[in-house]
């Protein structure tokens, strides 16, 4: 690959395709962005306004209760009486003395939301007062920790948690039961025809508090949603009780949201200036120009993701501006890198294998859908230990909030999706060619072509290989056929990490039958990953018939899976194993401990499942397709039952 080519090659990509956008189409993508811009201040601040105006209330100004109505946003006022809420004009009214709801679902849940509203009006009211211990006088401190490596469960507080009950002036122990304040409110109701009419002693909410008041209810605050209007940097939470909500995940979903969205209408024009190449033959005159594959590919993908970078890099810097007030972001922007060369790699195979843009639609929804899930399912669980670091997202949450990041938790996150591109890339540059770019052949044709380009043809020794058979007097051109099968294995298997990543993701949550579940997932990728592309090369008879031929094949693919999937020893660096499902799905690549567990379950185990389910296959892909299906089932179960036999005992 030369740079001068590859920047010559990336010139053209961007002058050709900056010369056929028209003006509707810029105009479009303006737009778009500009809604984009109005709608993320909404959704960071967590006031997406999405219940304003919601239930109609009749008020007079002078009741106590007018400005809970006027400072609630999921009310509007109305003129009318009680009369109104008969006619179905209001779904609440609030008189002298009585509060009226309408029989109907949506009057039962505005009276609910009145009771919220009178909570957060009274807290509100209460911050305002000097002594703050006594409008609130228990104070609850709440302290989130990250998940231990010794697989504890996720701590709330431990010792530093609790409840710290502060004296009241009295000297006695503080606590609200909204009992107090007279003043508050609160009156006898009446009934009134086919409405409802709710009595104090049936739990009608507590008057908003007035200046003769010191204490009232606390319950009930709502507070920013998932604590997004908290700053990123706090650990704890301190306040009365009301204030303390259950964690949700707002802040995560807000990054994934901003950060792989842009992606997937990258990797549309990509996909795009991909397949319109292979189109009437339009990269013919690159093929047979005095440039490598590599060079054209380098040179298309290029300007994309360098596109892609300024786009993630501008996101970055801004919300370190918005939430710390400074730029920053080095280690996020280092961690978004690998998404972007992910989504462009997943999108280049996919349009390598696409015959026309129908298909490539479905290909580029295909990726978005499971490039996202791997994104954003793990960066829900920032605060749940390693799970949320197999998103490099995790990454960009933990630096906005000003935490350390160590560099083994970098290299487990960024490593698996960085070789994952590499393997998609890889598999692509093998089908770019003449023979392959414009044959109108099946998605399951082209799959096979792109395994199988690898492997040397028989009869086809390469340079080495020949001066070999002149100076020995054995033929040894197979070996580079066993060699680039295990090869092939090895270099599968950042794919089948990051799904088996995936998998824990989605189903560590469920409990025990996860750990079953990811059992099987492993069982069939792992499966698929040693034979498919040994079935490829018996398909466009690239090896010799015979049994034991096909075991030898199987050898190498095992032996090479074997050694490759050593690659989950980085799971084992931030703690991953010590988790039951993370422990059943990487359980071949991590050390148990003690040394004879350590040659049993990590050398010798692994080796010989993976030779003889990988032998199973290879004889089955010999013969036929259907008995490669077959093979394929009975290593498949073969697996499973070491699986459940050897790593449930273990884990």
């Amino acid at each position: 690959m030369r740079p001068r080519k590859l920047l010559r090659i990336a010139r053209w990509e961007v002058t050709k395709n900056a010369g056929g956008i028209d003006r509707r189409t810029v105009g479009i993508a303006l737009v778009a962005l500009a809604l984009f811009g109005l709608v993320v201040p909404f959704i960071i601040s967590g006031d997406t306004g999405l219940d304003d105006g919601l239930y109609r209330v009749s008020v007079d100004e002078e009741s106590p209760y007018y400005d809970v109505v006027d400072s609630e946003g999921a009310f509007v006022i109305r003129e009318g009486g009680e009369r109104a809420v008969s006619r179905s004009e209001v779904e609440l009214y609030i008189g002298d003395g009585e509060i009226v709801y309408a029989e109907s679902r949506k009057g039962i849940a505005a009276y609910g939301q009145l009771q919220s509203a009178v909570s957060r009006y009274n807290n509100r009211q209460l911050r305002q007062e000097l002594n703050q211990t006594a409008a609130f006088p228990v104070s609850v401190v709440l302290e989130y920790r990250q998940q231990s490596a010794l697989g504890d469960g996720l701590r709330l507080g431990g010792d530093s948690g609790g409840t710290d009950d502060s004296d009241d002036e009295d000297g006695s122990t503080g606590q609200t039961d909204g009992s107090d304040g007279g003043e508050s409110g609160e009156s006898d109701g009446s009934e009134a025809g086919d409405t409802s009419t709710d009595q104090p002693d049936d739990g009608e909410p507590d008057g908003p508090a007035t200046d003769r008041e010191t204490t009232t209810d606390t319950g009930g605050s709502g507070g920013p949603i998932g604590g997004f209007g908290a700053s990123f940097t706090e650990d704890s939470i301190s306040g009365s009780p009301s204030d303390i909500n259950p964690p949700f995940p707002f802040q995560s979903l807000v990054l994934a949201f901003l950060v792989i969205i842009p992606m997937n209408f990258l990797i549309q024009a990509y996909g795009s200036t991909i397949l319109s190449e292979r189109t009437n033959r339009r990269g013919e005159l690159l093929l047979v120009s005095p440039v490598s594959r590599f060079d054209i590919i380098g040179g298309k993908t290029l300007p994309y993701f360098v596109g892609g970078m300024a786009v993630e890099v501008a996101i970055i810097a801004g919300l370190f501006v918005l939430v710390n007030g400074q730029l920053g972001g080095p280690v996020s922007v280092l961690a978004v890198m690998p998404l972007v060369l992910l989504f462009l790699g997943a999108t280049f195979l996919g349009a390598m294998f696409a015959r026309s843009f129908k298909e490539l639609t479905f290909v580029t929804v295909t990726i978005t859908v499971t490039l996202t899930s791997y994104a954003f399912v793990p960066a829900i669980f920032t605060d749940v230990g390693a799970v949320a670091l197999i998103s490099p997202l995790t990454l960009l949450v933990r630096e906005l909030q000003g935490e350390a990041i160590s560099l083994a938790e970098f290299v487990f996150s960024t490593t698996p999706p960085l070789l994952c591109a590499g393997v998609f890339f890889g598999l692509g540059a093998g089908l770019y060619r003449e023979e392959d770019m414009f044959d109108q052949r099946s998605l399951r044709g082209r799959v096979l072509d792109a395994l199988v380009g690898p492997i040397p043809v028989r009869g086809k020794p390469g340079g080495f290989t020949a001066r070999l058979n002149g100076l020995l007097p054995v033929d040894v051109t197979p070996l580079r056929q066993y060699l680039a099968v295990g090869g092939l294995t090895a270099a599968l298997i950042p794919f089948v990490f990051v799904v088996q990543l995936l998998a824990i993701a989605l189903l560590f949550a469920l409990g025990e039958i996860s750990v079953v579940l990811i059992l099987v997932v492993v069982a069939v990728v792992e499966e698929l990953a040693k034979s498919l592309h040994i079935y490829a090369g018996y398909t466009h008879r690239r090896f010799a018939s015979g049994r034991r031929r096909a075991v030898l094949l199987g050898v190498a693919s095992g032996v090479g899976f074997f050694l490759g999937e050593k690659i989950a020893l980085l799971a084992q660096l931030v703690g991953l194993p010590d988790l039951a499902v993370g422990e059943a799905g990487l359980q071949g690549g991590i050390i148990p401990g003690p040394p004879v567990l350590t040659v049993l379950l990590f050398l010798l185990a692994p080796l010989a499942l993976h030779v003889v389910t990988a032998g199973i296959s290879a004889v089955g892909a010999s013969r036929s397709k259907r008995a490669y299906v077959v093979a394929v089932g009975t290593a498949m179960l073969v697996h499973l039952a070491y699986n459940l036999t050897v790593v449930v005992s273990v884990v």
